[in-house]
C-alpha cells in the first residue's frame, strides 16, 4: 500500500468530484463493487456510477458548493479525511425543494483501498441534521411535516 498516494487521491476525489463537479473522475477512484456504509436509509447505484450520482445530485441542489479538507490522516490501507462544505441550497435534493438558504456542514469518510489503489469500502459520516436545520427542515423523530 502507497498511504501517500491514496491519500492524493482522496485529495483529488473532493477537489474533482465535489468541488469542481467531475463526476466521471469517480470512475478512476472506485471499484465497481466497492460497498458503502452509510447511516441514510437510501440505497445508490454500487459502484463508482453510484457515488458520481450522489454527488451529481448534491451538487444541483447546492451548485455553488465549495469543499475543504480539513484532516486527512492515513495508515496502511485507510485514508481518512475530516472535511467541511458549505452552499446555497437553490435545487431540490430529495424531498426538500430549494430554500434559498446557505449552510456549512461536515463530515468524516473512511476509504479502505484495495490492491488496486481503487477504493473498495467507504464509510460515509455527514452532518445531515445540521444541515437540514440550517435549511429549516424538520429535524427530530415525530415531527410532522413543515413543523419544528
Amino acid at each position: 500500500m502507497n498511504v501517500e498516494a491514496n491519500k492524493r487521491l482522496v485529495e483529488r476525489f473532493y477537489d474533482e468530484v465535489w468541488a469542481r463537479g467531475n463526476v466521471a473522475f469517480a470512475e478512476e477512484v472506485f471499484a465497481h463493487d466497492y460497498v458503502r456504509h452509510d447511516l441514510r436509509p437510501t440505497e445508490p447505484a454500487p459502484g463508482a456510477a453510484g457515488q458520481a450520482r450522489i454527488a451529481e445530485q448534491f451538487r444541483r441542489a447546492f451548485p455553488d458548493l465549495q469543499w475543504r479538507i480539513n484532516l486527512l490522516l492515513g495508515e496502511r490501507d485507510l485514508v481518512a479525511a475530516r472535511w467541511t462544505a458549505s452552499g446555497t441550497h437553490t435545487g431540490s435534493w430529495g424531498d426538500l425543494a430549494p430554500t434559498g438558504k446557505s449552510a456549512e456542514f461536515s463530515g468524516v469518510n473512511i476509504f479502505r483501498f484495495g490492491d488496486d489503489g481503487k477504493v473498495v469500502e467507504i464509510w460515509n459520516h455527514r452532518d445531515d441534521l445540521g444541515l437540514m436545520e440550517q435549511l429549516g427542515a424538520a429535524v427530530y423523530a415525530g415531527a410532522p411535516g413543515g413543523q419544528r
